[in-house]
């Protein structure tokens, strides 16, 4: 039989990461996952005839420069497009546009101009703060671990070295509801959306959902770890996959695509190795999962094989996305209202105000369809011709709000698929006339749809909800958290580990440093 020291479970970003850290040490990792394609989320698909498309990860704005330059990213193919403006499309065609700390247009007054440098000057104190504990293991409170005891005098020094102002802010701020943070501060309505947009996305929230300050600010750490805004990947989201993959084999990573984990193989007390869809067992020092931590308790390695206990924190965990996508490949350039030629390239985005927001959100709760939804919008062919035929372009579109479970059920339904579409369509075509007489080719993703094409439970990117009881040193709950699995031998390096999701990469580099230092490959 063959053995590995590590055993790597899904080419996603963190998979694919953490497997060059282990393989950059001396150490014999594979890879195995059920897809044909590396990256995960971070993926390109064909769309209608010579229309490609980034068919779930759509803007990259928290990839780590540092693991960029350590795993020589853009040597093996990686290239990102100029750092986007942020235009929120306003009904009157006066738009919003956000450039770093720069607002204009829109009628946005002098004191809402001022008092968004006040603010952003803030969130990125409390991002780099955060930094601190998002480049290591999150401390238990209780172990009695110098390393932990360490981060913990850190962060508290951080803490003390920000004022007491922030501090007492960050405090009373970090637990509540951008709603009340935005009314606070702002006046302007598209200004307050605007930013509530970006801390309610992927998450099943609405803007005066508690902990929604605290994943604006997991947003803001993009900024900290060297991204200027949002950009895409050129070539399509599948590029940064390549890369990534391109890489770990240039470490000595051995990657099996196409084949799935069936079995993580427990014998005893400890994780052995696993079971593969061909049949094949491997066995393994150490099997890290960068699949979800539901999937990986429930599905890998099954409830027989951990505690009760263990068990039921994994259903609890709350893992429903309310996010979907929009795709449409169209004849040639849609025209929005007041938006010049050379920003339709932009991140465009549709949010009118944090009440509509709200109210788009309450039908999801039932399993409804709602009228009203909030869009992040990309016309990537712009600035990257290869993703469509000369002269046509495609369209995507994250799409907030969409249930995941409908009362009618999502599977062959295409009814109310077809009647999703057309309600996108109609609120597109208030900012786009005559977008829909470009369409050569349209989809829409639920949730339900990323959880079956990339396997992420609920489909939620975060591989779980991140919220204050589940990140940090509680990620992804009690039993399993700083990497470990409930079982010798098994660990996390997925989204659903510290510091958490999107593409960032440190939940892997994170936890093969910690493989590594507890010496169990040794």
């Amino acid at each position: 039989m063959t053995k590995y020291d590590a055993i790597v479970i899904g080419a996603g970003h963190n998979g694919l990461i953490s497997s060059s850290y282990l393989a950059k040490a001396g150490k014999r990792v594979l890879v195995v996952d059920a897809l044909n394609q590396a990256g995960g989320c971070a993926s390109t698909k064909a769309f209608a005839n010579g229309f490609h498309i980034s068919d779930c990860a759509q803007w990259v704005h928290q990839l780590d420069e540092k693991i960029v330059k350590e795993l020589s990213l853009e040597m093996h193919g990686l290239r990102l497009g100029e750092a986007k403006r942020t235009i929120a499309l306003q009904s009157s065609g006066d738009h919003l546009i956000v450039d770093g700390d720069s607002l204009s247009g829109a009628g946005i007054s002098a004191a809402d101009k001022k008092a968004y440098k006040a603010f952003r000057r803030q969130m990125q104190v409390f991002a780099k703060l955060m930094l601190k504990l998002y480049r290591t293991r999150a401390p238990k409170m209780v172990d009695a671990d110098w390393g932990d005891r360490m981060t913990l005098l850190s962060l508290g020094l951080g803490l003390k070295m920000m004022g007491r102002r922030n501090m007492r802010d960050m405090m009373r701020l970090v637990l509540i509801n951008i709603y009340d943070v935005m009314n606070e501060h702002f006046e302007h309505d598209g200004l307050k959306a605007a930013i509530a947009l970006d801390a309610i996305t992927g998450t099943n929230m609405g803007p005066r959902s508690p902990n929604t300050v605290f994943t604006y600010i997991h947003r803001m750490v993009g900024e900290a770890l060297g991204n200027r805004g949002v950009s895409q990947v050129m070539g399509g989201m599948g590029s940064l996959g390549g890369a990534l993959l391109s890489s770990a084999k240039t470490q000595g990573v051995e990657v099996r695509l196409g084949e799935a984990v069936t079995r993580i193989i427990k014998t005893g007390d400890r994780v052995m190795g696993v079971e593969l869809s061909s049949g094949d067992t491997l066995e393994a020092i150490a099997v890290v999962s960068s699949v979800d931590p539901t999937r990986t308790y429930r599905d890998l390695l099954g409830y027989r094989n951990i505690e009760a206990g263990q068990a039921r924190r994994v259903e609890q965990y709350r893992t429903r996305s309310g996010t979907g996508k929009l795709h449409l490949a169209l004849s040639g350039l849609p025209s929005f209202v007041g938006v010049s030629p050379d920003d339709h390239s932009q991140r465009l985005i549709i949010a009118p105000c944090m009440d509509a927001m709200e109210a788009g959100l309450n039908p999801i709760k039932y399993g409804e369809l709602t009228s009203q939804h909030v869009f992040d919008i990309s016309i990537p062919s712009i600035e990257d011709p290869t993703l469509a035929p000369a002269g046509q372009h495609v369209l995507t579109a994250l799409v907030h709000y969409v249930p995941h479970e409908l009362k009618t059920g999502w599977d062959n339904n295409e009814s109310a698929r077809e009647q999703l579409l057309q309600s996108l369509l109609a609120q597109l075509e208030v900012y786009a006339p005559g977008i829909r007489e470009l369409i050569i080719a349209s989809e829409v993703r639920v949730p339900e749809d990323f959880e079956a094409s990339h396997g992420v439970t609920g489909g939620n990117w975060h591989h779980g909800e991140l919220s204050i009881d589940q990140a940090l040193m509680m990620r992804p709950f009690p039993g399993s958290t700083q990497y470990t699995g409930s079982v010798v031998g098994l660990y996390l390096c997925g989204a659903g580990s510290h510091p958490g999701g999107s593409l960032m990469g440190l939940a892997g580099k994170n936890a093969a440093e910690e493989i590594l230092k507890q010496g169990v490959l040794s």
